[in-house]
């Protein structure tokens, strides 16, 4: 990891982070289809959240330690950062658990992962520019900048209000055993 930054400007930071598009992008998916397969209507969302939780602890806690142990990184920890770091953690689990529990309340991944990522980004612009504002203030922002936060907040309103409708369970099936049979050319 410590090559990545050493190597200068290059465009890796955008592999990355469009590799966490594209896993964020298809958690809400996930999600949902591992709660229903747990075949509990009552405490299914819970159960799958306990294996996003494994899942978190094989990525979020034992791979750094060994990338940690394995660049020989200081074992020192400010108090500061784990209390952000930590707080950071929370806020994370907070909203994949509130994820969980829009599934839960009846709604659809498409919706719901819509509204999460279209305002996500506009939570974060505000929050960032509270904490950071910008040289010259509030007034120095270029208009792109607030098109976008507008674009974000118009894009996830109507991905809600617009969203496909879902084919009826049967003829969902009755295409699938169709598609099976004809050897799924088209």
């Amino acid at each position: 990891m410590a090559g990545t930054q050493a190597a200068g400007p290059g465009m890796t930071w955008l592999v990355f982070a469009l590799i966490t598009v594209v896993s964020w992008g298809v958690y809400g998916l996930l999600l949902h289809t591992g709660q229903m397969s747990m075949a509990d209507p009552i405490h299914g969302r819970y159960k799958a959240f306990l294996f996003v939780g494994i899942a978190y602890f094989l990525t979020a806690v034992l791979a750094p330690l060994a990338v940690l142990m394995l660049n020989g990184a200081s074992w020192s920890y400010p108090m500061k950062g784990m209390t952000w770091s930590l707080v950071a953690g929370l806020a994370g689990a907070v909203g994949a658990f509130c994820v969980l529990l829009a599934f839960g309340a009846k709604g659809s991944p498409a919706v719901v992962m819509s509204i999460v990522f279209a305002g996500a980004p506009i939570v974060n612009a505000i929050c960032a520019l509270a904490i950071h504002p910008p040289a010259g203030g509030l007034p120095t922002l270029r208009w792109q900048f607030v098109a976008g936060i507008l674009l974000a907040a118009i894009g996830g309103c109507m991905v809600t209000f617009y969203k496909p409708t879902p084919a009826p369970r049967a003829q969902a099936v009755q295409a699938a055993q169709e598609l099976e049979s004809s050897g799924g050319d088209s």
